[in-house]
């Protein structure tokens, strides 16, 4: 699937096959990650990939009790690197989890960006330390719904051309 397709076809995914994830795919994701645009290149992330039943589980409850992002054949969890880019982590690791997000649907397999999630509860489940955020999860897996688009905002409502409020042209 071509990337403009991707993006205009990819929805938000919350029932899945039971089905896993081929390693050729999962490197293909991660790299799409890597792949992204940081800030001066720093690169300020950390992805940990969740495959096993009981850890998705845990780590579904952990995301305000949405369990059915257990049923995904893996559960991203981007992490930031205050280390590397101060300033712009969390927005360089949203960047490369869309990047990932987007391969993974040129891929076929369905997402959902997950940011309502109980910090402590995903730290203590990953063991991530301290002093690393976490910024977004999504689940990855083949999915086993065809959700319609939602409504997008008209064009004049969110861009506006030269000047903020000038109609495009």
């Amino acid at each position: 699937m071509d990337t403009i397709r991707a993006i205009m076809q990819r929805r938000s995914i919350r029932k899945y096959q039971p089905e896993s994830i081929s390693e050729d795919d999962l490197e293909t994701i991660l790299e799409a990650g890597r792949q992204a645009p940081s800030g001066g290149n720093s690169q300020p992330w950390h992805f940990v990939v969740v495959r096993g039943e009981e850890l998705k589980r845990r780590l579904a409850e952990a995301c305000s009790g949405q369990i059915w992002m257990a049923d995904a054949g893996a559960i991203i969890a981007g992490l930031g690197k205050p280390s590397e880019n101060e300033q712009g982590y969390a927005v360089d690791v949203a960047i490369a989890m869309e990047n990932m997000i987007i391969a993974a649907a040129a891929l076929g397999y369905g997402t959902c960006w997950i940011g309502d999630f109980k910090e402590a509860q995903v730290r203590e489940v990953l063991r991530i330390p301290d002093d690393v955020p976490i910024v977004a999860l999504t689940p990855v897996g083949r999915p086993a719904e065809e959700p319609d688009a939602r409504p997008r905002m008209p064009m004049a409502e969110f861009a506006s051309g030269e000047h903020y409020g000038e109609a495009m042209k």
